[in-house]
């Protein structure tokens, strides 16, 4: 629960003919992740696999590309898990695929076709609006005559009535047929002779051309009807279209071959996955892995079982130089897998690294409780999240333990709905002793911090990393001037002076830190090493003084939601009956959604920032065993 999983990793040896059959026992177990094997590639220098993976890959990327085309899900579970799929059985798939392909390549097209098409003709019918004020055979517009000049295009509208003037001087008419906010669009004509002249005039008025698209053809009405004619076949054409995908994917025979096909392919998944993994010679193959330590003997029942006495397997704990490749797999409770994600949001716990999910659900509970101590909205959002759970999904305990957690907090705070006089507080309410809830925060910041530098020294030990345990500013060493600094600031707060003891603690643990810190930059220039010494030890006090700081917002956030209540009632006291309650309701759901989300953001905000980045790498490998299908997802247990 504190740690993954142990891992085994294990050798399979066994007879090539059986790999298939082994692979599909392997996927049906489920708690085998494959990894490359320990041999040297010239003694199994084959890939025996390696064309079953090549004919699985084709077809699997041919079949989601039509069952996507017919919107055909593939089954979720599948039948006879055990039957073993063939390398004759593939190819034999390949043919039947390739000629259902072909005929929705087919279908595809004649669709992008249609879809162009369609595209095309509504561009049309837009710009034939622009016509639709003219009484004129659009065909004319189209063509250049000898002795009339006609052009059509648009010019600003602030400019027409200059242009309208010099079209005069020159000879020509213009006649208005669609005028939008900024253009209007014209007709020009004059005698052909006199085009030469009326450039000029065209340029400096902004005049650009239209042109008239070749399928206009006669007056614009007519050209309407027949683009939206056009339209309505397109439109018939598709709907036959999808009617026939529809029938096709609907008929029974075809639909149980596409599900039999996607069947098929699943069983074959295993086998193709780890065809890259698998090397033998002559009739002799390998696979290696990791599996759970505790399902070691169930794996070698079923071996036995599917293959007796034709296959060896080995098995050995991880060495310590391959930690850092063990895959990791978390185990825990049901109520605890929000938590969980929320860590997981943050990194995968490395193999043999504290999991701090249980120490992340016992601290965020509390610290959102006691920044958000209200009996009455607690309960309410424990009870939200009761009644919400099917749409909060595996969020819903969280949901109902910060609830719980708040309901708690309000009883020793004596707050209802913000009311601090309705109940007796069991403890005291934040507002009484101010200095008293900074204290206890500054406690819980300490006891927080220390425990975390305990884990980080911890995590080290177990990567092997003695050094930097006893060392480093997040090591022994560091624990031991954070002790110190406490000391001092404790001796100081009681005016007491410092004495001996305190300072050499500080000086020493500061003094490893220095060393330290020198031995990872020995291949510094020796000023530069003195520089960076001392700002990481002055970094690593300030760390730890700021880190204690930010716990203070746990008694910041529990004196900010009754100064909330208390701003609501006075509001509320100003306002007749009706409106008092009015504005305690909402008050009361400003609170619970507005600082709700604030207090979970900080919560959050300090297990991340303040615990997680000291201690919790998150850089671990998930489990993501062989299934069948292919789809390895990352692995956890109840």
């Amino acid at each position: 629960m504190f740690k993954p999983q142990p891992m085994q990793r294990i050798s399979l040896s066994l007879l090539k003919d059986d790999a298939p059959q082994a692979a599909l026992l392997l996927a049906n177990f489920g708690s085998f992740a494959p990894e490359f094997a320990e041999v040297i590639p010239e003694n199994l220098p084959e890939l025996p696999g390696e064309n079953y993976r090549r004919a699985y890959e084709e077809n699997r990327s041919r079949l989601d590309k039509i069952l996507d085309h017919f919107a055909i899900a593939a089954p979720l579970e599948i039948s006879t898990p055990m039957q073993q799929v063939t390398l004759a059985q593939l190819d034999e798939l390949s043919i039947w695929l390739r000629q259902v392909w072909a005929q929705c390549s087919d279908e595809q097209e004649r669709m992008r076709k249609l879809r162009d098409e369609h595209r095309h003709t509504g561009q049309l019918l837009r710009a034939l609006d622009q016509f639709a004020g003219l009484n004129i055979d659009l065909t004319r517009l189209q063509k250049k005559e000898g002795l009339l000049d006609v052009r059509v295009g648009t010019l600003p509208l602030a400019n027409f009535q200059r242009f309208e003037e010099a079209l005069k001087l020159a000879g020509y008419v213009a006649i208005r047929f669609f005028t939008s906010a900024e253009l209007i669009h014209l007709i020009i004509a004059g005698a052909g002779g006199q085009a030469g002249g009326i450039e000029n005039v065209l340029q400096a008025a902004g005049w650009r051309a239209m042109d008239i698209p070749a399928e206009f053809h006669g007056q614009p009405a007519q050209v309407h009807r027949e683009l939206a004619g056009r339209l309505k076949r397109i439109d018939e054409q598709t709907r036959q279209e999808e009617r026939q995908r529809r029938e096709l994917a609907a008929r029974p025979d075809f639909h149980a071959r596409l599900v039999d096909a996607a069947q098929t392919l699943a069983r074959a998944a295993p086998y193709a996955e780890l065809a890259m993994q698998m090397r033998g010679r002559g009739n002799l193959v390998t696979v290696s892995g990791w599996i759970p330590e505790r399902q070691l003997p169930h794996l070698q029942q079923m071996l036995e079982k599917t293959l007796p006495d034709r296959f060896v397997l080995a098995a050995r704990a991880p060495r310590q130089d391959e930690l850092m490749l063990v895959p990791s797999l978390i185990s825990h409770q049901r109520w605890l897998k929000p938590f969980a994600s929320l860590v997981l949001n943050y990194g995968v716990p490395r193999y043999g690294e504290v999991d701090p999910t249980i120490l992340f659900a016992v601290s965020f509970v509390l610290m959102f409780g006691m920044m958000f101590g209200d009996l009455g909205q607690g309960a309410v959002i424990a009870l939200s999240g009761l009644l919400l759970r099917k749409r909060l999904g595996q969020y819903a305990p969280l949901v109902i333990a910060v609830g719980l957690s708040s309901s708690l907090f309000g009883a020793l705070y004596g707050s209802v709905f913000g009311y601090e006089s309705v109940i007796p507080a069991l403890w005291m309410s934040p507002l009484s002793d101010p200095m008293l809830m900074l204290g206890v925060a500054l406690g819980w910041g300490i006891g927080f911090i220390a425990l975390s530098t305990l884990l980080t020294i911890h995590n080290r030990i177990v990567d092997g990393r003695l050094a930097d345990a006893l060392l480093d500013s997040h090591g022994v060493a560091g624990l031991l001037l954070y002790a110190g600094l406490l000391a001092a600031a404790w001796r100081a707060a009681g005016g007491d002076p410092p004495g001996v003891a305190v300072p050499l603690l500080v000086c020493a643990a500061l003094a490893a830190i220095f060393i330290r810190t020198w031995q990872r930059n020995r291949d510094s220039a020796t000023g530069e090493r003195i520089l960076i010494v001392l700002v990481e030890g002055f970094e690593a006090i300030m760390a730890y003084v700021s880190n204690t700081l930010s716990f203070l917002r746990l008694a910041a956030f529990s004196l900010n939601h009754v100064a909330l209540a208390i701003a609501i009632f006075t509001v509320g006291s100003m306002l007749h009956t009706a409106g008092y309650w009015m504005t305690v309701v909402l008050g009361n759901i400003f609170i619970l959604v507005l600082e709700g989300a604030i207090v979970a953001i900080q919560a959050l905000r300090l297990e991340y920032y303040e615990g997680f980045s000291r201690f919790f790498g998150g850089d671990g490998r998930p489990f993501r065993p062989l299934t069948l299908g292919g789809a390895r997802k990352m692995a956890m247990q109840d």
